[in-house]
């Protein structure tokens, strides 16, 4: 990672928010071929709905702790009493809806992996196995949704997935590193391109 001292970053960051620097820097948009981490990045996209990516961010750590650091086989099986103490939990975001949607999320994300040997195995030919890399300029020029992105969420609704919809799964390609979009300005984009070469 780049030494400098004030290095040049995406537009969205906030630099009076260490933690949200840390991410930008370490890991969005770093290719995951992880399945436990890939099921983590797409629990808490599906916790971001209708939120910002900070407010999940921050609850990171608490979210850990209370889905069993994002092993989806223990998330599966979750049942009503653990809902109930999630609900209770002041440290995630206490959406029924969105809680559900973890476990359910979770079971089908092992259906997938039955299906492929790996969730990695599924997610990636969305991209043809390989990152794609954007050349924006601004914010503005980076879209909420690619045809990529409505084919995932197609795909994941047809598989029974909930909180999937278009822009989520954008931003879940965007974290995960299926899709590079760091300005051009940014130094982590070419840092990304050279490391996973």
């Amino acid at each position: 990672m780049s030494k400098a001292h004030n290095p040049c970053r995406c537009p969205w960051v906030d630099l009076s928010k260490p933690d949200y620097v840390d991410y930008h820097d370490r890991e969005w948009g770093v290719p995951i071929h992880d399945d436990r981490i890939l099921f983590e990045f797409l629990t808490l996209e599906s916790a971001q709905a209708g939120l910002s990516w900070y407010t999940v961010l921050r609850k990171r750590e608490n979210y850990r702790v209370a889905f069993d650091d994002f092993d989806p086989e223990k998330v599966a099986r979750y049942d009503e009493k653990r809902v109930e103490l999630l609900l209770g939990n002041p440290g995630i975001i206490r959406n029924r809806l969105k809680v559900r949607a973890a476990i359910n999320n979770a079971q089908r994300f092992l259906e997938i992996q039955a299906e492929f040997d790996s969730f990695n195995a599924y997610i990636w030919r969305f991209v043809d196995g390989k990152p794609i890399i954007n050349a924006f300029t601004t914010l503005d020029d980076c879209p909420p949704t690619t045809t990529e992105s409505d084919a995932l969420s197609k795909d994941l609704k047809q598989w029974g997935f909930k909180f999937v919809g278009s822009t989520i799964c954008y931003a879940y390609m965007q974290a995960t590193g299926l899709v590079n979009d760091h300005t051009v300005s940014c130094f982590r984009r070419q840092e990304i391109i050279d490391e996973h070469a």
